[in-house]
């Protein structure tokens, strides 16, 4: 059960539209890039914030503080929960279609 959280979790963090630019843009970026270099998305800089601490809550990015920056970089395995999460209700599915399929 426990992935079912985990998998909620972040899929619930990249289902707004801005976290997603923001995700995306930083785990593009394929290493530190600090917060001044993030792509702009169309939203004030404290909404930027907003979405930045709830992509570090999720555990999807990580935010290190170098002289008056922060710099973020996406967590290399942070994904991997979801595509093994998503891996194995594909394989369920598969298993289900096949069996319909023979009877």
């Amino acid at each position: 059960m426990a992935d079912v959280h985990r998998a909620s979790r972040l899929f619930k963090a990249l289902s707004d539209p801005v976290r997603l630019e923001l995700y995306v843009a930083i785990a593009d970026r394929g290493g530190p890039i600090p917060v001044s270099d993030i792509p702009d998305v169309g939203v004030a800089q404290s909404t930027v914030s907003h979405h930045l601490r709830k992509l570090r809550e999720a555990e999807l990015i990580e935010g290190n503080r170098n002289g008056s920056w922060v710099h973020y970089r996406a967590v290399p395995t942070a994904l991997d929960s979801v595509a093994e999460f998503i891996e194995a209700r594909k394989s369920a599915t598969l298993t289900i279609v096949e069996a319909d399929e023979t009877a």
